[in-house]
């Protein structure tokens, strides 16, 4: 829905880089028809920034070539002035060529282009939803999960909820969580592009919303070294076209139907290349490791918290349908991935699944042996290993432009780069002040 812009309203056109930061560039209200018509410029160049300010030092990109930023109007987000901050109308955008045709190393579109190719290959469409975990700083200590937590966020809390609702996120759940001073918002499923912008414009509200309160935040994935860290839960569910649930089978082993489970084989094949993608900063593997209750291992379970794609689980109360409810959850994420690039990446995972021999894997049940779990392959155990075996990967490199592939690749070595031979403590540091 396109948001009227008066007199006193900034007008933000907004893209998600590789870095998971959000940038873009501002017009004054009075511009506000116009922009939505024909965009504002943009550089090719400023996909390879890193999250710590410089350009990648050897993109592809250069000094050459223009863009535009256009507008996606349903993704309008009007965020009300309060006493001290103006209010602002914003937009997230497609980055296309100036002609307006799409630009391939657009993350957005790259997911767009995505959900086409799985369904006219399957006839299947996906349903996601984001799971966010974050930290506020400066709040008395309290116990985990605690009344005390929830009360002393507010009145931060309540006004957040308040925003998300006048902005159309549809939240779900506002709950204290584990860490010090951690909480976690859900928001409601939605069409797969939608819930990644609403992934995008999620940390933007917070932080917005927390700086306005005085209330430092941040989502990085590890906050000090014995820490629990912050995640990104994404979850996954296929529709048949006439809106049918596609992942549920109660006659087969933990209810996954034979095509949630081809699926399910794609992403478990790819996890090294794709956690290059959904954990792409330089201390995301040191959550990933098991006991963090993040992800322990490459393996699909029921109702298991250490696993890389768990079967949640579904409820009957209140007439429920579980099939309805079932869906897949990938663990091994947090929010210095790119939203757009991160949900694409699964789904052409899990599309190679579906149309190419994979073996069926196994789905472990609830109650198998934390020993018998150990066995599983690992994750990666850094950025660096996981950017080999992106490059390895002849099938995910075969996903990407040549240039989108070569970019992300670029920015990631040269964040590895900056923060070389420092200790973990200040990696940590370092990674926190940025997200």
């Amino acid at each position: 829905m396109t948001l009227p812009a008066d007199s006193s309203t900034t007008v933000f056109v907004a893209t998600c880089d590789l870095a998971g930061l959000v940038r873009g560039r501002s017009v004054p209200s009075a511009a506000h028809d116009a922009v939505l018509r024909s965009g504002t410029g943009w550089v090719p160049v400023n996909l390879a920034i890193s999250s710590f300010g410089p350009i990648a030092p050897d993109n592809v990109f250069g000094s050459r070539g223009d863009l535009r930023l256009v507008p996606d109007a349903a993704t309008a987000v009007g965020i009300p002035a309060d006493s001290t901050t103006p209010g602002m109308l914003l937009y997230l955008a497609d980055q296309t060529l100036p002609d307006g045709q799409p630009w391939a190393c657009c993350p957005r579109t790259f997911l767009r282009e995505t959900l086409t190719e799985l369904r006219e290959h399957t006839g299947l469409e996906v349903v996601a939803a984001f799971e966010h975990e974050f930290v506020l700083d400066g709040l008395p200590e309290s116990a985990p999960f605690s009344l005390r937590r929830f009360r002393d966020a507010e009145p931060f809390g309540t006004d957040l909820v308040r925003l998300l609702e006048h902005t159309g996120l549809e939240p779900e759940t506002w709950i204290p969580e584990y860490g010090d001073g951690q909480f976690e918002l859900t928001l409601r499923p939605a069409e797969a592009l939608a819930a990644a912008d609403r992934a995008v414009l999620l940390k933007e509200l917070v932080r917005d919303l927390a700086r306005r309160r005085g209330l430092p935040v941040s989502f990085s994935p590890l906050l000090a070294t014995t820490g629990v860290g912050n995640g990104v839960h994404i979850h996954l569910s296929l529709r048949h076209a006439d809106g049918r649930p596609a992942l549920y089978d109660p006659q087969r082993p933990g209810r996954l139907s034979a095509t949630g489970a081809r699926f399910s084989a794609g992403i478990l094949a790819h996890t090294p290349a794709l956690t290059a993608l959904t954990a792409p900063s330089p201390v995301s593997f040191l959550r990933l490791t098991p006991h963090r209750w993040s992800s322990g291992g490459v393996f699909l379970a029921e109702r298991n918290r250490e696993a890389l794609l768990r079967i949640c689980p579904t409820t009957a109360l209140g007439d429920s349908d579980p099939a309805a409810q079932f869906n897949l959850e990938y663990r091994a994420a947090d929010a210095t991935a790119n939203p757009w690039l991160a949900l694409a990446a699964l789904i052409r995972a899990g599309l190679a699944g579906l149309t190419r021999n994979y073996d069926e894997p196994t789905v472990w049940p609830e109650e198998t042996d934390e020993s018998v779990l150990a066995q599983a392959p690992a994750l990666p155990a850094s950025l660096d290993e996981a950017l080999d075996a992106l490059e390895k990967d002849h099938t995910v490199r075969s996903w990407f432009d040549p240039r989108l592939l070569a970019t992300h690749l670029s920015v990631k070595r040269s964040e590895l780069a900056q923060l070389d031979g420092l200790d973990d403590a200040e990696r940590i540091r370092r990674v926190r002040n940025v997200y």
